[in-house]
């Protein structure tokens, strides 16, 4: 219900954006109008698309400064979850003998790699600090507040799936996903359930779709570790 509440009142208030632009894009056309009729006598001019085009491009530039700090800090928040997910998956060549796990954390290392880029751009074009993601993130997530995040491993679980190897490693690694999933789903519906958050076209767009993919990739997991239960329950 909160969630629908929350997607409703975005809905009406892009609505109403989107009306005040039309508005404004009318009455700047009937000024330019106005004012080349003027200026040359002629009876039926043409807008000034060029002029146009700035006063758009600069009202662009405006908004996109007009940050919300819950977004902010939704979009770093995420580059640091998302970066221990990589961390997580690219043990699976060296410490997995199974080759759904091999081509499952192949999928989240594509997809999360590429979200962190978005969310970075989207930081740097913000004038917002940008957490940089290095070849060994665990070094720099170990040192950082964000392993409190909602999911987060601790380092000792860390430790003990970066010494767990084939059918150990494949059931800590689902185990420890299925965490780390739920807990960016967390993250999500605590940036839809703060006041202001996700007025941002893109961030609520990204932000959907993180959910909507964390929660169809959990429930394949957990297909997967009930499988490797009960062949082997010990």
């Amino acid at each position: 219900m909160v969630e629908f509440i929350i997607r409703l009142s975005t809905d009406r208030y892009r609505t109403f954006l989107a009306s005040t632009a039309i508005l404004s894009v009318s009455a700047t056309l009937g000024c330019v109008s106005l004012g080349s009729s003027a200026n040359d006598g002629s009876s039926a001019p043409g807008p000034d698309y060029a002029r146009l085009e700035k006063i758009y491009q600069a009202r662009a530039d405006s908004a996109r400064m007009i940050v919300s700090d819950a977004d902010a800090d939704f979009m770093t928040g995420m580059v640091h979850h998302h970066a221990q997910a990589l961390v997580m998956s690219a043990l699976a060549p060296t410490n997995s003998s199974s080759a759904a796990i091999k081509t499952l954390t192949g999928r989240i290392i594509n997809a999360q790699k590429d979200e962190i880029s978005v969310m970075q751009r989207w930081l740097r074009e913000r004038g917002r600090p940008v957490p940089q993601v290095g070849a060994n993130a665990s070094m720099t997530m170990d040192q950082d507040h964000s392993m409190h995040m909602p999911g987060m491993l601790s380092p000792q679980q860390i430790d003990s799936l970066t010494l767990a190897h084939n059918g150990e490693y494949d059931r800590l690694f689902l185990r420890y996903m299925i965490q780390h999933h739920n807990g960016a789903v967390t993250m999500v519906h605590e940036l839809f359930a703060t006041d202001g958050a996700a007025q941002d076209d893109f961030v609520f767009k990204l932000a959907s779709d993180i959910q909507v993919d964390q929660i169809t990739e959990v429930a394949r997991m957990q297909k997967m570790l009930d499988e490797l239960v009960r062949a082997s329950p010990n």
